[in-house]
């Protein structure tokens, strides 16, 4: 009997290019909550200024996709320091979780431009 094992996504994998330098990239504050993989969209919660899953049906920032995050973070009771792409980058769409065309639309506006 064997077991077949799926591979997550690694940390950057989604990214097809990026600016010089780590420009595109910023560390970040991830609300507490569940396991995150690297490639979820990412809103912002202006009250908090935490990040949280984009989820385009809140009210409360996270309803725009601004980021992305660059590495997989473990489930946690506090908020988490993570990286994430928040400008300046090419992506594959494929290894996105979240998207959607509103999502693709906000990202745009960073200069995230989905392939």
């Amino acid at each position: 009997m064997s077991t077949i094992h799926q591979e997550p996504v690694h940390a950057g994998e989604f990214l097809l290019s990026e600016g010089a330098g780590k420009i595109s990239r910023e560390a970040i504050n991830v609300a507490a909550g569940p396991a995150l993989i690297a490639g979820q969209l990412l809103g912002l919660v202006s009250a908090t200024g935490e990040f949280v899953p984009y989820n385009p049906v809140a009210e409360d920032g996270s309803q725009t996709a601004a980021c992305i995050l660059f590495a997989s973070l473990g489930e946690s009771e506090t908020v988490r320091r993570g990286r994430a792409v928040v400008r300046l980058a090419e992506v594959n769409e494929a290894l996105l979780t979240g998207l959607d065309p509103d999502a693709e639309k906000a990202l745009a506006a960073h200069f995230i431009i989905v392939r």
